[in-house]
């Protein structure tokens, strides 16, 4: 079975393979090398897909192709209508990068809500001390925090529980969806945006949700508030956000998603102190790894014997 693997293998991805070159042929292609790509994109009968996205005229040219494997939860970066329409089953790992996006969803709170960049950079500049007072009137623990979780699936479920044994009493972490599903701590999105100190987005980007926290959601939030983003760059209004920071109107943001990627140098987000980056690697680990290579692997042997696949996200014939 010809696999197209659109990502550059470490040594334990090339490891935990091996046992099975005996019927998988992996071709690994780095994303951003498309001579490649196009070039073992005809001969492909699956497609493990990670970030970089695979339009509808992509999968024209990949004739033999019978699976997509999203290897995460997102399949907005794959055309999943002109799959269907060519009988290419597009499936996805629901939950298997939970825990490494929540916990580097919780990483990004206490940097931003730490004011750690800033810290950082007066330390090796030799400023740091004496401290500035400041820090003992904005900096604080996520104990003494409000937590409010935009979607309510795996990650933020996982958030959750770690805010919780950090000490934020569970009757302030709050979370919406959309609509009332019943459990403590539901409030509709601009209650909780009011309410919570910590605003955590946890939501797949679709129509509905693109610049769902736009200029006017913001401006619900306090002015003391933290945001963070580990979910779809676009999903934020990043210009909107770029000024309410800016202007005090939002103390600070933790980003792992852009609306562009990789983020563009003249992005306004890039240039602010009170804002803590990463280039989309929360769901970056070698457990995550793992994890995504045993759910490839599982749907690889499945199609080899004949067995349905597993976690499939649309209909084909």
């Amino acid at each position: 079975m010809r696999v197209l693997a659109h990502f550059t293998p470490g040594q334990r991805v090339l490891d935990m393979v091996a046992p099975e070159q005996d019927w998988l042929d992996i071709r690994w292609c780095a994303e951003d090398d498309d001579t490649t790509f196009y070039r073992e994109l005809p001969h492909a009968e699956v497609i493990w897909h990670v970030l970089r996205p695979l339009s509808g005229a992509d999968l024209e040219l990949a004739r033999r192709c019978r699976l997509v494997h999203k290897l995460g939860a997102g399949v907005n970066t794959i055309d999943v209508t002109t799959a269907t329409a060519r009988g290419i089953a597009v499936a996805n790992m629901p939950g298997a990068n939970a825990p490494s996006v929540a916990e580097g969803t919780v990483l990004l709170m206490l940097a931003a809500l730490r004011r750690l960049p800033a810290l950082d950079r007066a330390t090796r500049a030799g400023t740091g001390w004496p401290s500035d007072p400041s820090l003992g009137e904005t900096v604080r623990d996520v104990g003494g925090c409000a937590v409010g979780l935009v979607g309510y699936g795996n990650i933020a479920k996982q958030v959750e529980r770690v805010v919780i044994a950090m000490g934020a009493p569970a009757d302030r972490v709050l979370h919406t969806s959309t609509r009332d599903d019943g459990n403590p701590g539901w409030r509709p999105l601009t209650e909780l945006l009011a309410e919570s100190d910590i605003v955590s987005l946890h939501l797949p980007l679709t129509e509905a949700t693109h610049h769902l926290l736009d200029r006017r959601a913001l401006a619900l939030m306090k002015p003391d508030a933290v945001l963070i983003n580990t979910a779809r760059g676009p999903i934020v209004d990043e210009q909107a956000l770029a000024e309410a920071l800016r202007d005090g109107r939002l103390a600070a943001a933790g980003l792992d998603v852009f609306s562009v990627e990789p983020v563009d140098a003249d992005n306004p987000l890039l240039d602010l102190d009170n804002v803590v980056l990463t280039p989309h690697v929360t769901w970056y680990t070698a457990d995550t790894m793992r994890r995504y290579l045993e759910f490839a692997l599982s749907n690889c042997r499945r199609i080899r014997d004949g067995h349905p696949l597993a976690n499939v996200v649309n209909q084909v014939n």
